[in-house]
């Protein structure tokens, strides 16, 4: 049972083109460049950061000038960090914006299109369709009528 299902989904998925094979093999040495880019540099901040600690454990190291360089630079992020959560709060309310001036609006136009159509449709179901079908069942009933009075052959 399971083949079978295996079988009509590989044969009701064609077989992919040249061009979409090329595709797929581009994207997949692209992620491998990727993953290989991210493993360089992992290996290159462990190797920076032993670097590092070897030449501070030295004795002659001025330990307190490159305390104080690494604050500053701390500092410096930080100044950045905030601006980049006043942009992404302006972005939100831009956003917030955008969904109750705009989008809103176009829900509400759209709802009261579907509940037009949807009194359009009942109107005609009542005033249309009933009597024709109402029309149709009498005609049925006079032509038998008329078949069992032999007016009308059958």
């Amino acid at each position: 049972m399971a083949n079978q299902q295996q079988e009509q989904q590989s044969a009701s998925t064609p077989a992919p083109t040249p061009e979409e094979l090329a595709a797929m093999q581009e994207a997949e040495r692209r992620q491998k460049t990727v993953l290989a880019g991210v493993v360089a540099g992992v290996i290159l901040i462990f190797a920076l950061l032993g670097t590092a600690i070897y030449f501070l454990m030295q004795p002659a190291t001025p330990t307190d000038k490159i305390r104080d360089v690494f604050i500053i630079v701390v500092a410096l992020e930080s100044l950045v960090i905030g601006v980049a959560l006043i942009v992404l709060v302006v972005q939100l309310a831009s956003l917030i914006n955008l969904l109750q001036n705009e989008v809103k609006p176009i829900l509400h136009a759209t709802s009261e299109t579907v509940n037009n159509l949807r009194g359009t449709a009942e109107f005609l179901g009542e005033n249309v369709v009933e009597p024709v079908i109402k029309l149709n069942g009498y005609l049925a009933g006079l032509r038998r009528m008329l078949e069992l009075f032999g007016i009308k052959p059958k």
